[in-house]
């Protein structure tokens, strides 16, 4: 299970990590998930920072091994990092775990649960969690009071509530992403259609008033932002339940078009979680089982409520985060798996850590933010 310094690497594997040259026993990190995700820049940015743990070996297992082979021929590791996209054999990564037993940071069978709009809204109202009013309808069911939907020009009743436009209409399988809003006629009516990002479009107007035939789907209010946050989607990113890095962007319910800089990258706006929120990402953390995992924050009517949650998802274009990142999940592996192993190690990280940032002058403290208190000098009533 472990991996020598001195030794071979294991078969079958594909890693763009070098080996530590420290002799002695190292804990191995398993990293599966498709290739596109693996040899994403995050993921390369995060792992070139985790290598820099004296007592961890990074190994990625190639999509080849991951595809083709039997859970027994792959690689061997203590911590397993594995994460569903499309394409990838989720069944098969458990079947792995079951047999190798790693410690393993992201829950398995829980990531059936992410892939699936209702067990997820679900979920979020069991653990308390504020979401938008939703119904299900479900076409597959054979029990007809689960896709009982009447059709009217300003609204839809599903299952016998009554959602007035603007409505929302999501496909019940997270992997589906045409997410429709329908608009009232005193609107203009239609409907604006969402999608994953095609170059700089992320959803297109379309006259069509009525709603989906076919399919099942989630039905929700509408809930327009509250106005210091007009327009904007927060997304959210927890490492551990006790740190979630968050960014807003322009909504794609907007008019579509996506906001790029100079240099073509998505325009992100920081932001700062509310006490609450930062409740709601551990929560959400907790509930799914999923150390790495975003979400979807919607702040309206003086709320916070979860509209989405998309399981492992890293940061893009931070070095803030990938440091973080990095160094909170390696002291999470080693304190989970040092106690057995008998492998020293020291904490690189505290959260209270001073903002120190690497520059072209040397290492210097970072300004997070500037608080301003700004009054006039007329006196006169």
């Amino acid at each position: 299970m472990f991996y020598d310094g001195d030794g071979e690497s294991n078969d079958g594997m594909d890693s763009d990590c070098s080996t530590c040259s420290n002799p002695g026993k190292q804990v191995v990190v398993g990293i599966c998930a498709m290739a596109k995700k693996t040899q994403s820049k995050p993921m390369k940015e995060i792992l070139t920072r985790l290598q820099e743990f004296e007592f961890i070996k990074m190994l990625i297992f190639s999509e080849d091994v991951i595809l083709k082979e039997s859970v027994e021929n792959w690689p061997l590791c203590d911590c397993l990092i594995s994460f569903h996209s499309k394409g990838f054999p989720l069944e098969k990564a458990i079947q792995y775990a079951q047999l190798r037993k790693p410690y393993v940071l992201n829950n398995l069978h829980m990531q059936y649960d992410i892939q699936d709009r209702r067990r997820v809204y679900a979920i979020l109202e069991k653990e308390g969690i504020e979401i938008p009013r939703y119904a299900v309808l479900d076409r597959d069911s054979p029990d007809p009071k689960q896709h009982e939907l009447i059709e009217s020009e300003d609204h839809v009743e599903v299952n016998g509530i009554i959602f007035n436009k603007p409505f929302v209409e999501k496909p019940v399988s997270a992997e589906d992403h045409n997410i429709y809003i329908y608009y009232p006629t005193s609107a203009g009516g239609g409907s604006q259609r969402l999608f994953r990002k095609i170059g700089s479009r992320s959803s297109v107007y379309s006259p069509e008033s009525r709603v989906r035939k076919t399919g099942s789907f989630i039905y929700e209010d509408f809930m327009p932002t509250d106005v210091y946050f007009s327009g904007t989607d927060v997304k959210v990113y927890t490492v551990g339940p006790d740190y979630a890095h968050a960014e807003a962007r322009k909504s794609p319910a907007l008019d579509g078009k996506v906001e790029r800089d100079s240099e073509g990258k998505e325009i992100r706006y920081p932001v700062i979680l509310n006490n609450a929120e930062k409740l709601i990402s551990r929560k959400v953390c907790l509930a799914f089982k999923q150390t790495v995992c975003g979400f979807d924050l919607l702040r309206a009517n003086g709320k916070s409520y979860v509209c989405d949650v998309n399981g492992f998802s890293f940061v893009k274009n931070s070095n803030k985060y990938y440091d973080d990142c990095a160094k909170i999940l390696g002291n999470m592996i080693l304190r989970e798996l040092t106690p057995t192993l008998h492998i020293p190690w020291l904490v690189p990280f505290q959260l209270d850590d001073p903002p120190i940032v690497p520059t072209t002058f040397g290492k210097m403290m970072e300004l997070r933010c500037v608080v301003a208190g700004i009054r006039h000098g007329e006196r006169n009533p």
